[in-house]
Formats: C-alpha cells, structure tokens, sequence
C-alpha cells in the first residue's frame, strides 16, 4: 500500500514539474551549454591557428616585429581568461579579449599586402582558407549561442515558469553584446589579394587666361 501511495505521489510530483516547465528548461538550459561548448570550440580553432600563421608570416615578413608580437600577446591574453558563460562580467572579459585578437589579426592580415611572395606561398594560402572558415564558424556558433540565450531567457521570465525557475534556482543568463546586430550573421572579411583601389587623380585645375593688354 505504501509502495502504491509512493508512486502515485511520484507520478503527480511529475506531472506538476512538468506542467510548471521544469522540463522544458531542464532541456533548453542543456541546449545553451551545448552552443556555449561550440562557441569555445571556435574560438580555439582560431587560436590554433595563430602560432602557424605568425611562423608563417615571419619567414617573409620577420621586420614586422611589433604587428607578430601583438597577435601573439593577444591571443596569450584569450588563454588567460577563465570564462564563465553564466558570469555577465566574465563573458565581457572574454568578449573583449577576443575582440583585441580579432583586432590583431586584422593588422597583421592587412600587413602581408605588402608582400606578394608570402601571399602566393601555398602555406599561406591554406591558412588563410582556415582562417576564413574558421571566421565563419565563430559567427555561426556566435549567433546560435545568442538566439538560444535569448530563447531561454525569455522562457523562464514567462508564467508560470518563472516560478519554477526561482524554485530551482534557474536565473537569467548573460548574453553576447553585439553593437551592430547584422554583426551576428556577417563574418569578418578575411581577403588578402585584393588592392585596395588608387584614388582618382584630382582634376588639372583650368590654363590661366593672359591678361589683355592695356589700351
């Protein structure tokens, strides 16, 4: 009897958990951790790449000293950072870590245009198709990881999850901060062969008429 009185106990527990959502976020907060995973898997990806790209650039470019040194520092300074996903200052700690790196990396690509030999090494090139889908990726899993933030976020301030969510302890979450949205689904340039355009010469100005002669 007392086994049946548990059961239907259990059975009713269930039921009300689940009617309050705990089910629900259970799984979404799952589904947040797993795009957070992928977001880290990116970035390392890119951070991988780095020391092949700097060994890379510095057999053709080794005068470009301070331009290495700052891609390398900054992607020192992205290892140092124990993020926490669920810690508003600790995201914003990473977020701008990673956006000095990503700053670097402009400046070093932006440097190799004056070298057309290391631009023509395959080694090079292979990086740089990397680096483009790797730059592709992080702005996938960037926009993934945003989308289902904002998906949980709005859940658990919802009737009548919110109380379950205050029953169990399940907050909002902190998000990326993104200053321009299209940011989210538009990827860093990476091209290295393009020129950028010569100006236009400016305009000869009009030949000086003579003066007439005095009368």
């Amino acid at each position: 009897m007392r086994t049946s009185t548990r059961l239907i106990l259990l059975a009713l527990l269930a039921s009300l958990l689940s009617g309050c959502g705990y089910n629900s976020i259970q799984q979404k907060d799952e589904q947040v951790k797993a795009g957070w995973a992928e977001v880290l898997n990116q970035y390392k990806r890119r951070a991988d790449l780095i020391p092949n790209l700097v060994q890379t650039v510095e057999g053709y470019a080794n005068q470009e000293r301070q331009v290495l040194t700052d891609v390398t520092n900054a992607r020192a300074r992205v290892g140092q950072v124990n993020v926490n996903a669920d810690d508003a200052d600790s995201l914003k700690q990473f977020q701008q870590a990673q956006g000095e790196l990503s700053g670097a990396l402009s400046r070093l690509l932006v440097v190799t245009e004056n070298y057309p030999n290391l631009k023509s090494d395959q080694g090079f090139r292979d990086l740089q198709a990397q680096l483009e889908g790797t730059e592709n990726r992080i702005t996938v899993a960037r926009g993934r990881y945003i989308q289902q933030v904002q998906d949980y976020n709005t859940y658990v301030r919802s009737f009548p999850q919110l109380i379950t969510a205050k029953l169990f302890g399940y907050k909002e979450k902190p998000n990326f901060t993104v200053e321009n949205e299209a940011q989210i689904s538009q990827p860093p340039a990476v091209k290295f062969g393009a020129q950028p355009a010569a100006p236009a010469p400016a305009p000869a100005p009009p030949p000086q008429q003579a003066p007439a002669p005095a009368q």
